[in-house]
Parts: structure tokens; sequence; C-alpha cells
């Protein structure tokens, strides 16, 4: 990978950037990504993302070839997984996260700031 800072630090700068993100280790060591406690998606390190889809939207991924199986849970289309090895991977990633966010703002919205303080 060409750029100085590791794949989880680029994905990381990026989701954190979007409004309503948080992100902190969870109880496996994953570091997660969270939208009014919804995930988003978690790495582990700087080699595997995994994801929650539902459904639909993670058959649909598979048939394109962006995700595959997450290893804890063969053959469940919601839950996926995708590796990280090249730039194209940490950007398809963060695709991957965006797509996440928007469906779960979608769905739930976003809290504000002053409802939460």
């Amino acid at each position: 990978m060409s750029e100085t800072r590791s794949p989880s630090q680029r994905i990381t700068d990026e989701v954190t950037s979007w409004d309503g993100v948080e992100a902190g280790y969870g109880k496996r060591g994953e570091w997660g990504f969270y939208v009014n406690g919804h995930e988003v998606g978690h790495l582990h390190g700087d080699h595997a993302a995994h994801f929650g889809f539902g459904k639909e939207i993670g058959a649909s991924l598979r048939e394109q070839g962006r995700v595959v199986d997450h290893p804890v849970f063969p053959g469940k289309d919601a839950i996926a997984a995708r590796g990280i090895e090249t730039d194209e991977d940490v950007q398809d990633v963060i695709e991957l996260m965006r797509l996440n966010y928007d469906r779960i703002v979608a769905r739930y919205g976003l809290r504000s700031i002053s409802a939460t303080t």
C-alpha cells in the first residue's frame, strides 16, 4: 500500500468523520464503528472488516464479489467479511461502511447532539 498511514487508520479517519459516528474497542478486541448505538462495521487490525448488512444487501454484495462469508457465521447472508490487502480494499471497506451507515441513518435517523447531552 502506498500511504504511510495504516489501513485501519485510514478507514478510522474517514468513517469517524461522518455525523454521529463513534469508534471504540469491542468485547473481542475488534475496533468498531457505531452510529446511534448500531454497529456500522468493525475491523480486526489492518487485515479484515466485518459487517452486518441484512440478508438482501449481504446477498447482493456477495454476488458482486465485494464480500465473503463471515468466518464465524458461514452461510449467513446478513453477516459478511472483507479482506484488506490493497489500497483498493481500503477504499471498498470505506464504501461498504458508508453503505451500512446510510442504511442505519435512513432507518433510525441521527440523534441530535442536544438530545444526548
